[in-house]
């Protein structure tokens, strides 16, 4: 299953790496991108995992950048 979210506020591409990568790891997740410039994270995701990875998706984001707000697209 394929899950979009913007990630308002992000204002640093090297964040926007270790994002990627960080959520790339996550239990479920097959693929991870995040485009800097459209403030997106695309991810392909296992459909047993798909109703709880949100939740671990913020915890990943507010690690990396706090002020960041996830919002499900």
């Amino acid at each position: 299953m394929r899950k979009t979210y913007i990630l308002e506020e992000l204002d640093c591409a090297h964040c926007a790496g270790e994002i990627e990568a960080a959520v790339g790891k996550l239990e479920g997740v097959t693929k991870s991108t995040v485009t800097f410039l459209t403030q997106k994270l695309t991810i392909e995701v296992d459909d047993a995992k798909a109703d709880k990875i949100t939740k671990e998706i913020k915890k990943v984001v507010k690690k990396y950048e706090p002020d960041v707000e996830v919002v499900e697209k």
